[in-house]
């Protein structure tokens, strides 16, 4: 079935966390190095709550108790994070034609993050807006009716295979690997990987991807 849309995870798919993780490491009090090596041990074993990686660094460190340390201030993301082509390849695939849609789990602020970052799309979805969350197949039945054509013509681009991968392909998506970040480059090894029908670390090889397959 020819593509018609195309559907972007957020976190380490259109934005660099590096920034992000840095800073949580900075509150906390660990070296960036040790935060980030932790956070790959999360990864690697498999916990979807990378709210764990707390814990890891400060034994009974709570997500909550860290948040609790910044007095309020959040930390999210900005055009400033996004990554050199993420701008370029939501452009070029309106310009296909595609629709192109945002879908995350992310905290309600994103939603007006987002907006802000002069994104070339068509729709959000945001899991703490919607009170459900990948991998969730709620998620990706919402997506779908969110995108409004049939299942089969819709791809879903993201760095996970335990969120992104696995519950696009039983949706019935497409489902793209984005090998990048964390995520991206340790459940590369996964077998799960098979089923995407494309593994890439570029953006634009998706928009020439989407481009035959549309």
């Amino acid at each position: 079935m020819p593509l018609e849309a195309v559907v972007f995870d957020v976190g380490e798919t259109l934005v660099d966390e590096t920034r992000i993780w840095g800073e949580w490491a900075d509150t906390v009090g660990v070296p960036r190095l040790t935060f980030f090596a932790a956070l790959g041990a999360i990864v690697e074993r498999g916990l979807r709550d990378h709210g764990h990686v707390f814990d890891l660094v400060r034994p009974g460190l709570t997500f909550e108790a860290a948040a609790a340390m910044r007095g309020g201030r959040e930390v999210g993301f900005d055009a400033n994070d996004l990554y050199p082509d993420a701008r370029p390849a939501l452009r070029a695939l309106r310009a296909e034609g595609l629709q192109v849609g945002i879908a995350a789990n992310q905290p309600a602020a994103a939603a007006l993050a987002l907006e802000r970052c002069d994104l070339a799309y068509d729709w959000l979805l945001i899991s703490d807006l919607e009170r459900v969350a990948k991998p969730d197949p709620a998620f990706f039945a919402l997506l779908h009716r969110r995108a409004g054509v049939p299942a089969g013509r819709i791809a879903y681009v993201g760095d996970r295979i335990d969120n992104d991968v696995l519950p696009a392909a039983a949706a019935g998506l497409r489902a793209v690997h984005l090998r990048r970040g964390p995520w991206g480059v340790i459940h590369a090894r996964d077998g799960g990987v098979s089923r995407a029908e494309l593994q890439t670390d570029r953006l634009d090889a998706v928009v020439e991807w989407a481009r035959r397959a549309s």
